[in-house]
């Protein structure tokens, strides 16, 4: 009896209870990695095999994926709050003039639907934003990206924060340093994570100031040429599907021919060009464009950090069964 009452109030024993019961707290609602093991073991699995599904399908998938943890994660939270629909009072951040563009939200429900089949109302559709994400950087040859996952879903959209929240193709590239930085993003980073423009196509809607009515002088002539070529109006149709390429050299590759393009003055955006000509940015421009296993490494840390940007966890939000719609409508 003497012997059990000196372990019960052993110091040390209580200082290891207690820091074992805090550590599992701490983790209980943090992100971690494999938070789904238990709960639902196959769904990174699922995820992956649905984006390659996607992919196959319509390659411009893997593109979309990443476009979404950046408008998703950069507007208050990596929440998913992107994916809601305008209903019921609800404002959809997809209406914004800074969504122009953005499509293949259709496809998350593909995803959904195939995760709510396995383990129902179990993994949040933030978690699918962020994981689409990291698959379909490898889709596009770009690393794999060990990310965490336990993201909760948002209950409300923020639409009115969209526009104050992402940087616009015509912003200064102060600006648009300031807007990463305020989620922790150093320069290196942000000049990184812009190489995502390395792959897709931007509507001639966003570049044709660079072209009318007088060519912005920092374009390569022939460069210009060809984008009037492709954008051949300097009032386009918004609803025409006019676009060039970022990048005609290897324009579904994630790789560091977008650096080499703004050496050359064949930026797409001025956002694009303003990274070679600014004396902040332009020492990591040169440095991606001369080595992409940096630029690769740069990327992916970026990305990560991106998707942990203010994560929902514990007893926030909630896990939705549909993304487009909070589970009360």
């Amino acid at each position: 009896m003497a012997t059990t009452n000196k372990l019960r109030s052993s110091p040390s024993l209580i200082f290891l209870s207690l820091a074992l019961l805090f550590h599992f707290y701490l983790c209980k609602g943090d992100l971690l990695l494999n938070y789904y093991s238990e709960s639902c073991p196959n769904a990174e699995d699922i995820i992956r095999q649905e984006v390659t599904d996607l992919y196959n399908k319509h390659g411009n998938t893997a593109v979309s994926w990443v476009r979404n943890l950046f408008h998703d994660c950069m507007v208050k939270s990596c929440d998913a709050s992107l994916l809601l629909e305008t209903v019921n009072g609800i404002e959809s951040e997809q209406a914004s003039e800074r969504s122009f563009g953005m499509r293949n939200f259709k496809y998350v429900s593909t995803i959904k639907e195939a995760l709510e089949k396995e383990c129902p109302l179990t993994v949040s559709c933030a978690d699918i934003v962020a994981l689409s994400a990291r698959d379909g950087i490898v889709m596009l040859g770009g690393q794999r990206i060990e990310m965490k996952t336990g993201r909760r879903d948002s209950k409300e959209s923020y639409a009115n924060f969209v526009e104050e929240s992402l940087p616009n193709h015509n912003d200064s590239i102060t600006l648009v340093l300031s807007r990463f930085q305020s989620i922790g993003l150093d320069v290196e980073g942000i000049v990184a994570l812009l190489g995502a423009h390395s792959v897709g196509r931007t509507h001639c809607t966003n570049l044709v100031q660079r072209l009318y009515p007088t060519v912005d002088p920092t374009l390569d002539p022939q460069y210009a040429e060809y984008l009037k070529g492709r954008c051949p109006t300097p009032n386009p149709d918004p609803k025409a599907v006019l676009y060039a390429r970022n990048d005609r050299e290897t324009p579904m590759i994630l790789d560091n021919m977008y650096y080499k393009n703004l050496l050359s003055h064949k930026g797409l955006l001025i956002v694009d060009q303003q990274l070679a000509s600014d004396p902040t940015t332009y020492p990591y421009v040169k440095k991606f464009a001369t080595d992409n296993g940096y630029f690769q490494d740069q990327f992916a840390k970026a990305v990560l950090l991106l998707s942990e940007n203010n994560p929902l966890t514990r007893d926030d939000g909630e896990i939705r069964k549909d993304c487009r719609y909070v589970n009360s409508i």
